[in-house]
């Protein structure tokens, strides 16, 4: 038998995430992407299949990767506030939790959201 490519490893780890996590109008969901080169973050409400808040660092072109995914959490924070949302639920859409990950989960909770 074939052994699964990192992709398709990644996307199985997710499903098993997704089948436990779940984002709602009280507590949505926080999810981080991370291409080779960016950091994506989004705060979805699931009931209503509406994106909350969301924030990358495409724009910003200074600074280590780990700084920049650190900022994109505070900037995800300060939207999420302005859209009165608290606490959210973090998704880490199948990655480790370290690295750039978890940088954008320290900079939200900077920024004051609670998860």
């Amino acid at each position: 038998m074939k052994k699964p490519s990192k992709l398709e490893a990644r996307q199985t780890r997710h499903k098993r995430i997704r089948a436990k996590v779940n984002g709602t109008s009280i507590r949505p969901r926080l999810i981080v992407f991370r291409s080779l080169k960016y950091t994506y973050a989004q705060i979805i409400d699931d009931e209503k299949n509406k994106v909350v808040a969301s924030a990358s660092d495409v724009k910003t072109k200074k600074g280590k990767k780990m700084e920049r995914a650190k900022k994109v959490g505070t900037d995800l924070a300060a939207k999420a506030k302005e859209n009165k949302v608290e606490a959210v639920v973090f998704d880490r859409n199948g990655y480790k939790y370290h690295g750039r990950v978890k940088a954008v989960a320290e900079g939200a909770r900077e920024g004051g959201l609670k998860f």
